[in-house]
């Protein structure tokens, strides 16, 4: 006897809503979703979609219309909670926009909980789109099947998240000049924790120094060879998450 199919499917498409969910609800998604879920997905009545709300965790929803511009959906139940992300903020020099997309999405992937961009005097890059990088970390989080977004801040002045750092969170700087190898340092390490990481150029002797006279900083080297700012800020995360993150479970 055949096993009874998984619902909903694991291809089944999911997506992000603003809206807190609850069962049984019955709405229509609209824009950007109705395109990706009639064009793309090319869903019809009965199908099967995950929704999350970033709120209460992960549903099992059915399409039961499908328009040009819009697709009614019914919650129909509860498929996991929100998720408990490790408490490791990921705070990376802002970077030229290709390289910091990767960065935004590949840090949502790895499962950081929170990315605070800096603004340091070797950056090359200024801003930050906010919409154009939170719809990289939804879709990042759609696709790596997260439940929770990570919290993304706009870019702040070295000397300001320094000034305003919670005295309870480490603060992990990679220093390309040296410092405790990271992977001892993460091991060693209990409690909320960060990791900074440089720009293109490097940090300047004057926010080395502020780092290092910062008493919550704890500088770590990455090894013996120069890295790229987009592969310093993912070769770390991945090994926190291996050493105290949820990779380590």
């Amino acid at each position: 006897m055949p096993a009874t199919p998984a619902w909903p499917p694991r291809s089944a498409p999911r997506l992000f809503v603003d809206d807190e969910l609850g069962e049984g609800q019955i709405f229509a998604l609209e824009g950007n979703h109705a395109h990706y879920l009639g064009k793309v997905m090319r869903v019809a009545e009965g199908d099967a979609i995950i929704l999350c709300d970033n709120v209460t965790g992960e549903w099992a929803a059915s399409v039961t219309q499908v328009d040009k511009r819009r697709v009614a959906v019914r919650v129909d139940q509860r498929l996991r909670p929100r998720e408990q992300v490790p408490d490791f903020w990921l705070c990376p020099a802002l970077l030229k926009k290709d390289r910091f997309d990767w960065v935004l999405e590949k840090a949502t992937e790895l499962g950081v909980r929170a990315i605070h961009p800096v603004l340091m005097r070797r950056c090359v890059a200024t801003s930050l789109n906010p919409d154009r990088a939170q719809t990289i970390v939804t879709e990042a989080a759609e696709q790596c099947a997260r439940t929770a977004l990570p919290d993304l801040a706009q870019p702040v002045k070295l000397e300001q998240i320094l000034r305003d750092w919670p005295a309870e969170r480490a603060i992990f700087f990679a220093d390309e000049i040296g410092g405790t190898p990271a992977a001892d340092a993460f091991s060693a390490h209990s409690g909320p924790a960060a990791l900074l990481i440089g720009p293109e150029g490097g940090f300047d002797n004057a926010e080395r120094e502020m780092l290092r006279s910062h008493p919550m900083v704890r500088p770590i080297t990455l090894g013996p060879r120069i890295l790229r700012g987009e592969t310093a800020a993912l070769a770390a995360t991945a090994l926190w998450m291996g050493a105290q993150g949820d990779w380590a479970n």
